[in-house]
């Protein structure tokens, strides 16, 4: 039998009679161990007359915090094995903040040796009564140097660590030197003010050494620290809270409700399709643009498109946007194993063969075979898109120009093919149009073949286009003149300066 019993925050009257009478049992039998010495309570088993053992030499000749876990673990293990009680006080509460009783927990029901958890006074207690903080709303509480100082994720793709609720209370521990405090620092930054007035709780429940001290956060860092210090961040005000995501879907939630905007209740998931597609090429045209605050900006507003379907979907019945973040969350780890799983990968083009062969088995597993290997190609795509798609598709079963030559060479007869058109005295429109599509959708092959973005290509030309064209109206306005009063060879003139100042 493992005893594992908790010594309370540091005040003796704050162990338990539970405690008190397990701790003077194990004693008597010459199996009881301690984490640590340092504790205030230990100066108090030993007026009891109590013996033990502390594990505080590993803490002086180990390397890191899990090598003494694992000494600790593996030495009462031991014992445990040869069928002889043992009994392991740690300060607090035995199964908050205590990393070497979850490491020594797994082990023990791993093995399936019985143990008994002998509780006192947590140092959550302490510090609510020493801070005097009752707590309405409840309270988070975390180990500091869990904090995530970004949004990391693990190999299976689950977030470390988790977002702080600014809304509600947080009590953090293993805030014990400079380095710990400094990570905590950095990381509450992410969603406090710096000068946002914090806890600091030394020795808690201690009494005669207890002491409460508020401090801005700035300086969690630069006051004296020990294995006894706590911090208690209080919750920020609606005004201050970061405008995180799921402020957006509260936002948007109340823009649906019975007494919110008439213009939002009306919209239906087709009357959004125009703006989804507005919002897209206005965060095309911020990324053209090169300007981080219109790309910010952009990127929000086509952000609430999703979120404001999802409102719809959800008032539906059908989804919620909780929905739509795991399908995706699932979809890229799924797609990525060589990030979050084993498997290796050379380079980029490794990367998207791997891609393409997932996608094909989800397929697969998901839906009915399709009818052809077109179907799934948005036809709302704009139609050099929609031509390099279709391409894509046709050339993997072997419909393909077998080099770059003879889809030149067709570049040609398309050509000849649409000049014979308008050549005539009378063009049919209709076969004109036909000609100008074959020979536009040729030319697509070419961009596709030299591993081009025929969309992106065009695009590019007509960002240049439009910027050659405005020096001519700005050069015709300093001659005091407008273009529309100018003969074709000073347009001609006007262009070619225009193409010197940017020749690409």
């Amino acid at each position: 039998m493992v005893t594992l019993i908790g010594l309370g925050p540091g005040d003796p009257d704050l162990i338990s009679r539970g405690a008190e009478r397990a701790l003077r049992e194990s004693a008597a039998q010459g199996t009881l161990y301690l984490r640590t010495g340092r504790h205030p309570c230990v100066a108090t088993l030993k007026e009891w007359g109590l013996a033990f053992e502390t594990f505080d030499y590993v803490y002086d000749s180990a390397t890191s915090f899990e090598e003494v876990y694992q000494v600790i673990v593996n030495r009462l293990l031991e014992r445990a094995r040869a069928g002889r009680s043992v009994a392991y006080a740690v300060p607090g509460h035995p199964l908050l903040g205590e990393e070497s009783v979850r490491l020594l927990l797994e082990r023990l029901e791993a093995e399936d040796i019985a143990y008994r958890i002998v509780s006192s006074c947590s140092f959550i207690e302490a510090v609510l009564a020493a801070a005097h903080l009752p707590l309405a709303e409840g309270c988070d509480v975390r180990d500091a140097l869990s904090l995530q100082l970004d949004d990391a994720v693990s190999r299976e793709g689950h977030p470390l660590g988790g977002r702080i609720d600014t809304s509600r209370g947080l009590l953090l521990f293993q805030v014990f030197d400079k380095t710990s405090a400094s990570h905590a620092k950095l990381a509450l930054m992410r969603y406090y003010p710096d000068e946002w007035q914090v806890l600091l709780v030394r020795n808690a429940g201690v009494t005669a050494m207890e002491s409460v001290q508020a401090i801005p956060l700035y300086q969690l860092d630069r006051l004296p620290l020990d294995h006894l210090t706590a911090v208690y961040v209080p919750p920020l005000p609606p005004q201050l809270r970061p405008k995180e995501f799921y402020a957006l879907v509260g936002v948007m939630a109340r823009l649906r409700a019975p007494d919110g905007c008439p213009w939002d209740r009306e919209q239906t998931h087709a009357t959004l399709k125009r703006y989804f597609i507005e919002e897209t090429y206005e965060v095309l045209d911020a990324i053209d643009a090169n300007d981080p605050n219109a790309l910010c900006e952009e990127l929000g507003d086509a952000l609430l498109q999703a979120v404001f379907h999802a409102q719809l979907a959800r008032e539906e019945g059908l989804f919620t946007i909780d929905d739509v973040t795991a399908h995706i969350v699932e979809k890229l780890v799924r797609r990525h194993p060589h990030v979050f799983g084993t498997t290796e990968v050379a380079d980029s083009a490794e990367v998207l063969r791997n891609w393409e062969r997932i996608k094909r088995a989800e397929k697969r597993e998901n839906v009915p075979q399709p009818d052809s290997i077109l179907d799934g190609i948005p036809k709302g795509l704009p139609a050099l898109m929609y031509a390099m798609e279709l391409s894509k598709r046709v050339v993997k079963v072997g419909f393909e120009w077998p080099s770059l030559e003879a889809v030149l060479a067709k570049v040609e007869e398309e050509w000849e093919e649409l000049k014979r058109e308008l050549a005539v005295d009378s063009p049919d429109r209709a076969r004109v149009a036909a000609e100008l599509g074959d020979l536009l959708f040729t030319l697509v092959q070419v961009a596709r073949k030299q591993n081009l973005d025929a969309e992106e290509a065009l695009r590019t030309m007509l960002r240049r286009f439009e910027t050659r064209f405005r020096y001519m109206e700005r050069r015709a306005a300093e001659k005091g003149c407008s273009l529309k009063e100018m003969k074709l060879d000073e347009l001609d003139a006007l262009w070619e300066e225009a193409k010197r100042q940017e020749p690409l």
